[in-house]
């Protein structure tokens, strides 16, 4: 019989990893909200976002409710790594009616305590931050709002249930006229542990509770909990898996013995899990074990067993002494013999084994849901391996000695692909409510300057709408041939003055200097479609910053390379030239350079006409068979190249190392150029928007710092709050400022954040495209992985960053990014508007043809500036057409319809 009894009440390591198996099922339904309803492990949001960094500093008040008494700690951290923390705390006896009275009542007695422990200590009136720990099953929206759910371990006060208890605490303070003591945080004794247990610069982010009841909970990937609107980076969740159970996913492992015990229970059916683990109950499943061997003569054999059927005559700590290898078989006669029983040696020894049965399998059952937990974690960080330190509390713990054993060795079997490290809590409820508090505080003050800080970055629509405003003034003021000069939008005439209609014919070259790469291209233009081949050119720092002689030469040895290669050298082919620089252009085929920018500053070229450059290095060379037909830049070839797709396309937008944007204004609007019919495509070189002071209202400082360091100081100035060559500047200086404030890194210098350029563009990509992912319902990824991607790249710049840091630098890259598009769609939202009213359309339907790395290859850019758009120009419809090669195909293109209708060109 004492075998029997022994086998029911020890559950397999197979039978173990299902039960792990339905915890994890049990978990993801609580977390879901569709299933949270109906689920019995409820996974609550606590609202608590971070863990201790050891600058949290102040002075701060801790409440404590908990069985019989309330417990008070005044808590003083100095910012030192929270090494040295100044602590007074006192106690105070709750009188035993307090407990099933009124919720008014209960209330009432702690703000008392609070007023009395204040008094005594002679306390400061400045604010006073106050932690409430209240260890009873809530239903949380903020970490200062949460709505009792059920109370349990003995209470029952009335007109609790469903109200906040942080507001209900804080009428109680206010009615003790303690005006100056905030609630700012309420949690349990679970997360209490955990945040007391997070000290010494080693996180903390699991808990574990097994005392009269028992809890667990752990840091989650935010965007799973769906209960809480946050989304981003982590918070801890209270599993409350005391319920796991509750529909019956437990009956196969429970014994009569657990039956009579819940059928006995005030709550019959509920806690099933908490009541197979927790302190309150192992003395009575023990009890009944005993009386049903009793009652089959394995026990006490001519003793009267009666007291067996007297509920709780068996309490945890008799039986946490009873399975003491040494002590064990005297404290058992002790305890059966203060019954009234009559235990022979062998009694003793049967009992101490269903002891010690009783709280193996309970130390067995918490590690299966601890490596629930674990693995849950690991899976959905995915990690291969997950390394973390777990807080443990509780008098089983504390208690016996193999209850660790079995707790750490099982937790390792079930979860082998976790590392976990226990902690044991020390004052987890008081010292770490003090430390939930504190850190809410610390969050709070970093909220409160990292929004300050971004602040001028976060454009308004109005501001947008103010840009748009100005945008207008400017372009109008460029159009015109008296204002042209003073307008920072120069509105350049470009002669193009049509658009690809499908007849074109023929071969034709096309060279494109943008950038530090020069190509170039033999594109074929027949009734089937084009097709091209390329080749790219490097352009050395020292020719792109030495002479304009040498830069030409350069390029037209380029040229004569390429001919050469592909059997070109005999031909004459006209040819398009696209040259993405400022420009006054005087004829299709003649072009002043305005200025350099992207770099470039040659010698002998601004004020000079690039295409007779282009000429007389062709002429240095010898190379005779260079036909220029026309000139025109990136922007206008990008429109051209995606007219040929979409006849549509009246617009081109550059959104990549620069910005720009060119379209078909009507004739009569150029100032600048003769003609009154028809329309002419319009270059309007829109990154020097700015340039003469009107956007200096949406420069913040941090754009400034970056504008003087740069080769055009004051100069393209709305093309350095848009264009990719200097987002990842703009982030750096931010970053440095965060770096200052100790916000950012625990305030640590980072030399290598002094570097200039070392925050590349790219990383915002990069930062942002984990977060699409995330947000991309068919595409299974976490939050956790898009930081860790950003704890990736601040790693490769040598930077040690916390989670909590990866959040912010994240932050940082979105608002510059996104502050980027909105600008751009503010310029795109003026054109498309005034395109609508040359036409005197309601309503316009027009295409973009865009290109550009930014837009690109940057995850969320195209859509905010699509968004954006829409919202400030919704009589417009606008569809965006990405350019494949649009400022090689687009200059053939041009040179093609400027040959149109003329005899097939490429002949030798």
């Amino acid at each position: 019989q004492v075998q029997r009894a022994l086998l029911a009440l020890t559950v397999p390591l197979e039978t173990l990893q299902v039960v792990k198996g339905r915890m994890l099922q049990a978990m993801r339904e609580g977390l879901s909200r569709q299933t949270h309803a109906q689920a019995n492990v409820r996974m609550l949001p606590t609202y608590v976002c971070s863990t201790p960094d050891g600058t949290e500093k102040g002075d701060l008040l801790v409440v404590e409710l908990c069985q019989s008494h309330v417990r008070t700690l005044w808590v003083t951290l100095l910012g030192d790594g929270n090494q040295n923390p100044q602590v007074t705390h006192k106690t105070f006896d709750m009188p035993g009616d307090i407990m099933q009275g009124k919720g008014e009542a209960l209330f009432d007695f702690i703000a008392q305590c609070v007023r009395q422990f204040l008094a005594g200590i002679s306390s400061p009136r400045h604010r006073l931050p106050l932690g409430f720990v209240f260890p009873f099953s809530c239903r949380q929206t903020r970490l200062d709002k949460a709505e009792l759910i059920s109370w349990s371990k003995g209470f029952s006060c009335s007109d609790v249930e469903g109200k906040d208890v942080v507001q209900l605490l804080q009428s109680a303070i206010n009615k003790q006229e303690l005006y100056h003591v905030d609630v700012v945080a309420l949690m349990n004794d679970t997360v209490g542990t955990m945040m007391a247990c997070s000290m010494g610069g080693k996180p903390c982010e699991v808990a574990l509770t097994m005392d009269t009841g028992t809890n667990s909970c752990f840091m989650a990937e935010a965007w799973q909990v769906e209960m809480a609107e946050e989304t981003s980076g982590r918070m801890c969740v209270n599993t409350e898996w005391g319920c796991f159970g509750d529909d019956g996913t437990l009956s196969d492992i429970l014994t009569p013995y657990d039956q009579r015990v819940d059928q006995e229970s005030s709550n019959p059916g509920e806690k099933r899990f908490e009541k197979l683990v927790g302190s309150l109950y192992l003395g009575e499943i023990v009890r009944h074990a005993l009386a049903a061997l009793a009652a089959e003569k394995a026990l006490f054999v001519g003793s009267s067993v009666t007291i067996l059927r007297t509920k709780d005559v068996l309490k945890a700590p008799q039986v946490l002494e009873i399975i003491d290898n040494e002590e064990g078989m005297a404290e058992a006669r002790r305890a059966l013999e203060a019954l009234g029983l009559r235990p022979s040696q062998r009694d003793c020894c049967r009992v101490q084994q269903i002891c010690r049965a009783v709280v193996s399998r309970a130390a067995a059952l918490c590690a299966a849901g601890l490596a629930a937990v674990l693995s849950h974690m690991c899976q959905s960080r995915e990690l291969e391996r997950l390394v973390v330190n777990v807080g443990v509390d509780g008098e089983l713990y504390r208690g016996y000695t193999r209850f660790r054993e079995i707790l750490q060795s099982v937790t390792g079997l079930l979860a082998p692909e976790c590392v976990a490290t226990l902690l044991p809590s020390v004052d987890g409820t008081g010292w770490g409510a003090a430390m939930v508090t504190a850190v809410a505080l610390r969050v709070a003050a970093q909220r409160h300057e990292m929004d300050r800080l971004l602040a001028p970055l976060r454009l308004s629509r109005t501001d947008l709408e103010r840009v748009q405003a100005l945008m207008r003034r400017e372009m109008e003021l460029g159009l015109g041939r008296e204002s042209n000069a003073n307008a920072s939008v120069r509105m350049l005439p470009t002669y193009v003055c049509g658009t690809p209609d499908g007849t074109e014919r023929g071969e034709f070259l096309a060279l494109d200097l943008g950038g530090t790469n020069f190509r170039v291209l033999v594109v074929r233009v027949a009734e089937d479609g084009i097709r091209m081949a390329s080749e790219i050119y490097v352009i050395p720092t020292a020719v792109m910053r030495g002479t304009g002689e040498a830069l030409f030469n350069h390029i037209v040895e380029c040229i004569m390379d390429f001919q050469q290669k592909q059997d070109l050298m005999e031909r004459v082919l006209p040819l398009g030239f696209t040259f993405s620089f400022p420009c006054q252009q005087l004829g299709l085929d003649k072009a002043v350079l305005l200025s350099w920018t992207k770099g470039f500053s040659a010698s002998g070229c601004v004020g000079q006409d690039v295409v007779q450059l282009l000429r007389e290095a062709a002429q240095r060379k010898q190379h005779l068979g260079l036909k220029v037909v026309a000139v025109v830049n990136d922007t206008v070839g990008t429109m051209m190249s995606c007219g040929y797709d979409d006849p549509k396309c009246e617009i081109g937008l550059i959104v990549g190392t620069g910005t720009n944007a060119c379209y078909m204004e009507e004739l009569q609007n150029v100032g600048t150029a003769e003609g009154e019919q028809g329309r002419m495509c319009i270059n309007m070189e829109w990154g020097a928007f700015g340039d003469n002071g009107c956007l200096d209202n949406i420069f913040t400082d941090f754009d400034r710092l970056v504008d003087e360091k740069t080769i055009n100081a004051g100069k393209q100035r709305f093309e350095k709050l848009i264009s990719g060559m200097y987002l990842g500047e703009i982030v750096r200086h931010i970053l440095l400022a965060l770096v200052e404030k100790e916000l950012l890194f625990r305030g640590k210098p980072c030399p290598k954040l002094q570097t200039r350029d070392i925050f590349q563009t790219k990383f915002l990509s990069t930062i942002e495209m984990g977060v699409v992912m995330v947000t991309v319902p068919w595409v299974w990824d976490s939050d956790g992985l898009a930081l860790r991607q950003v704890q990736a790249i601040l790693q490769d710049l040598e930077l040690q960053a916390s989670f909590e840091d990866s959040v912010l630098v994240r932050e940082v890259c979105q608002t510059v990014s996104l502050r980027a598009a909105q600008l751009c769609a503010a310029g795109l939202a003026t054109v498309v508007e005034k395109m609508r009213e040359n036409r005197g359309l309601a309503q316009l339907d027009v295409t973009v043809g865009v290109d550009g790395t930014l837009y690109k290859m940057h995850p969320r850019f195209s859509q905010h500036l699509q968004q954006m758009l829409r919202d400030l120009a919704p009589n417009c419809t606008v569809t965006f057409l990405r350019s494949e090669d649009g400022s090689g195909k687009g200059a053939a293109l041009v040179a093609a319809v400027a040959c149109r209708g003329a005899e097939p060109w490429g002949q030798p």
